[in-house]
């Protein structure tokens, strides 16, 4: 293969030996042009080669765009600072279903709509004490949601708009209890009901923390910061868990198997475990005085040990997440007034450094939404086993409106990704007394 040359605004050419093929290029609002290679093994018989489909467009999509080299995360259009800074989740989760802000009657109607749905099926609390005590949060969360399947029959009909609805707001108003509901298995208390006169956060925050024997009191500043924390995570676009949500929908699997599906790829360390990871690392730090320590092995290239939680795959600029992460973690610290957590004393003095240190200044190695969500989900309570959990409940929107898109797109086809085959040519059958 020779190379692409780009001949026009619209085509490029591909060259291979003595052979053109003209490839249409396509252009969305904004970001990079695309080469559409839809068509290349029809007509010439090869396939590309993308290891993690990392130069690769997998689908076409209006929800969300993220230019990593500038820092920028857009949903719909919208900056993330403006809609974590001036809204609500709930109104998040609107625009990103329906693709524009709510009216202040559609915001009126859509939570209403969310709270109605809080409750889950009574039968689903003995599903939960079929789970030894000791289950994983995530663990539990994967099957109860792919179990509503069972509960719900009347929204897993893909083809009926309104069901397709129904099924959304189901599972936007149902996975904050089903993740209460596992965190309070998992600490052997009794599950908490929602309650339909509060807000969506200050709901999760009740059926979590709250206990029969007490009146429990929602701290505002703690619910804001729950809040924009859900805000910051609701989407972001074609990563691994939201393609496992489309592929799988991509076959025709009811929402609430593709939702199941997303939940179990976010478990994935590499993804949805990275503010348990940076976590993780403050402790093996173990206290302020040794960072300096893990600073210098961290610039050490011969040295195995990475700082978690600074830099970013995408973001190659300070993670726009991050800055206001940044904020709501020292809100969040200030108002619980902790100062006994040696943990959170090594995070505040390692941010310090890191902020300030010429080496991590010029790599870019900001600290990312992770390193400061780990922080703060730790300090409202959470212990780290739910922190994915909580990465789970907020990105069920996304994943909710990418399903959503891809079922609306006539031009959708089932995912099948191609390979490059390097086994064993083909072979006849050796019968077993004829094998050395």
């Amino acid at each position: 293969m020779d190379a692409i040359n780009g001949t026009s605004a619209t085509s490029a050419t591909l060259t291979i030996g003595d052979q053109s093929w003209e490839l249409p290029i396509r252009q969305g609002t904004i970001g990079p042009e695309v080469v559409d290679i839809g068509k290349l093994y029809g007509q010439t018989g090869l396939f590309t080669y993308d290891p993690g489909f990392t130069s690769t467009a997998s689908c076409e999509s209006s929800i969300t765009y993220i230019d990593g080299d500038e820092g920028v995360l857009l949903y719909r259009g919208y900056p993330i600072e403006q809609l974590a800074e001036s809204g609500d989740f709930l109104e998040t989760c609107y625009l990103l279903l329906y693709g524009e802000l709510p009216t202040a009657a559609q915001k009126a109607d859509f939570d209403y709509r969310v709270t109605r749905h809080t409750m889950v099926h009574e039968q689903m609390s003995r599903f939960f004490h079929g789970f030894r005590r000791d289950a994983h949060p995530m663990a539990v969360l994967v099957a109860s949601v792919g179990a509503l399947s069972a509960f719900y029959h009347d929204s897993i009909d893909i083809a009926d708009p309104q069901q397709r609805m129904i099924a959304s707001i189901r599972m936007i108003a149902k996975i904050p209890t089903l993740a209460a509901m596992a965190y309070k298995y998992s600490i052997g208390q009794p599950f908490v009901y929602p309650k339909n006169d509060l807000d969506y956060a200050s709901n999760f925050l009740r059926m979590c923390f709250s206990v029969p024997c007490e009146d429990y009191k929602v701290n505002p500043i703690l619910s804001r910061a729950i809040d924009r924390i859900f805000i910051l995570h609701a989407d972001h676009e074609q990563n691994a868990s939201t393609s496992t949500v489309r592929l799988a929908g991509s076959s025709g699997a009811n929402p609430f198997a593709c939702i199941a599906a997303g939940i179990a790829c976010l478990w994935g360390p590499a993804h949805g475990g990275a503010n348990e990871a940076a976590l993780k690392m403050l402790g093996e730090i173990g206290s302020v005085e040794r960072i300096p320590e893990y600073i210098k092995r961290a610039k050490d290239k011969n040295d195995p040990f990475r700082l978690m939680g600074f830099g970013h795959r995408v973001y190659k600029n300070y993670d726009p997440r991050a800055k206001i992460m940044q904020k709501t973690c020292h809100e969040v610290l200030g108002e619980l007034g902790i100062k006994d957590d040696p943990l959170l004393d090594i995070a505040v003095e390692l941010e310090r450094i890191a902020l300030q240190d010429e080496y991590f200044v010029e790599r870019k190695l900001y600290p990312n939404i992770d390193f400061y969500s780990g922080i703060t989900l730790r300090a409202l309570g959470f212990p780290t086993s739910m922190f994915t959990v909580l990465f789970a409940l907020a990105r069920t929107v996304g994943w909710i409106g990418q399903w959503k898109e891809m079922i609306e797109d006539p031009g959708q086809r089932i995912g099948r990704p191609r390979q490059l085959y390097t086994g064993a040519p083909q072979r006849d059958y050796v019968p077993i007394a004829r094998r050395k």
